[in-house]
């Protein structure tokens, strides 16, 4: 059935008609506010991740205490992913995004300013539910300007990601070295947030209601959709290869490799230097070749060079081998939360947050379980599971994209 067809059908133009509708100056200008959306949640968690040790420094955290902080940010941000998809459904991503985003900023600058370590809970958990929202908003924001330009742009998108995650650590940690007082630096981050939201949010495309009924209703329960437990299966999956890096590299470049502490901290900038250049390249490829085909060929790419890393524990080789890591797992975020906003039957939003809450149990968990085999055996052992997952995605994650007709 056609757009046309299916606006006789329900009453009313699909919501992708409705947008490719618009005139081009219109979706260019959501394509720019979306990539500011995506840069100053970067900016925001890494603004928050410069301050964990400020955080356990000033409330005198015991490692366990610190623990549950960092907890509460995760477990806010998959309670919200389980349970606001109908509302950003029905809200649309404009009101989602600015409620999302001015809860993440408010909370963000609360984080050094509450007296209790109860309250700090409290913002803190909080702050993981305005991140999440905004999270699942702004993806879902990005898929119907995909539709409505026709062409792929969802990994340059999560590149503004990475480039304002590491613009919000590299400017963080410069004026604190300056001496900035760390509230002060969060007020201000707050502040460029709120005003970088309340100059986007009006510019994003306006929420145009599903159809409730014909071939576009996209009304079904997501809870019973395999091809949504299928896609967060491999994004969970993911998310435990990336996590290990995030936690991981710096520890086996000190352990393994025995680097001194500059060449260690080097493996995270390689792993994220690579993420960033291939989320920017990604969509590019995605268009010529297809998402299937990049993400096994990505995935091949990963998993080559975790083994790289596994086997050849020198610092240069360990260097190539975080780089291709970072170049292999940055596309398939971008390419699966496509995926899920494009499952029939369901809406963009309600696919985006089931497989998200799914994928960000492997951010939480996947480190603490690659710890505990590293505990029993070793580290090198702990991160061949890296290896494994990799391998596990370039196998079936090209299926389950070829079955949904990605």
């Amino acid at each position: 059935m056609s757009d046309r067809t299916a606006e006789s059908a329900v009453g009313g133009p699909s919501p992708a008609a409705a947008h490719r509708a618009l005139p081009e100056a219109t979706r260019q200008r959501a394509r720019l506010a979306t990539m500011a959306l995506f840069f100053i949640a970067g900016m925001m968690y890494a603004s928050w991740g410069v301050h964990v040790p400020t955080v356990r420094d000033r409330f005198h955290l015991s490692p366990a205490l610190l623990s549950c902080a960092l907890f509460a940010v995760a477990g806010g941000s998959i309670v919200a992913m389980t349970t606001i998809g109908g509302w950003i459904a029905r809200v649309g991503t404009r009101r989602a995004c600015l409620a999302g985003g001015l809860t993440m900023s408010v909370c963000g600058a609360l984080i050094l300013v509450v007296p209790a370590f109860w309250m700090l809970l409290v913002v803190l958990a909080m702050f993981g539910v305005g991140m999440a929202t905004l999270d699942v908003a702004m993806n879902a924001e990005a898929s119907a300007v995909e539709e409505s330009l026709g062409r792929p742009i969802m990994s340059a998108l999560h590149g503004m990601f990475s480039l304002g995650g590491m613009a919000g650590a590299a400017i963080g940690g410069a004026l604190l070295a300056h001496g900035m007082a760390p509230a002060v630096h969060l007020a201000l981050a707050s502040a460029l947030a709120t005003l970088v939201l309340l100059a986007s949010c009006p510019v994003v495309l306006p929420h145009v209601p599903h159809p409730t009924h014909g071939e576009h209703a996209r009304t079904g329960n997501r809870w019973r959709t395999p091809a949504l437990w299928a896609l967060g299966g491999i994004a969970l999956i993911a998310l435990i290869a990336e996590g290990a890096m995030y936690d991981w590299a710096t520890v086996y470049m000190r352990d393994v490799v025995v680097a001194t502490p500059a060449l260690a901290s080097a493996a995270y900038a390689a792993f994220s230097g690579g993420m960033a250049a291939a989320r920017f390249a990604g969509d590019a490829v995605r268009k010529r070749f297809g998402a299937p085909q990049l993400v096994m060929a990505s995935a091949s790419l990963a998993c080559a060079g975790m083994v790289g890393v596994l086997v050849l524990p020198y610092a240069f080789t360990a260097l190539t081998g975080f780089t291709l890591m970072g170049l292999g797992l940055a596309n398939m975020m971008p390419v699966l939360f496509a995926a899920a906003a494009r499952v029939k039957g369901i809406h963009a939003a309600e696919g985006l947050a089931h497989v998200a809450g799914i994928a960000y149990f492997g951010l939480l968990f996947g480190p603490v379980v690659i710890g505990a085999i590293a505990q029993v055996t070793n580290l090198t052992t702990g991160l061949a599971v890296v290896a494994l997952c990799a391998a596990l995605i370039a196998w079936a994650a090209p299926k389950v994209l070829v079955r949904l007709g990605i």
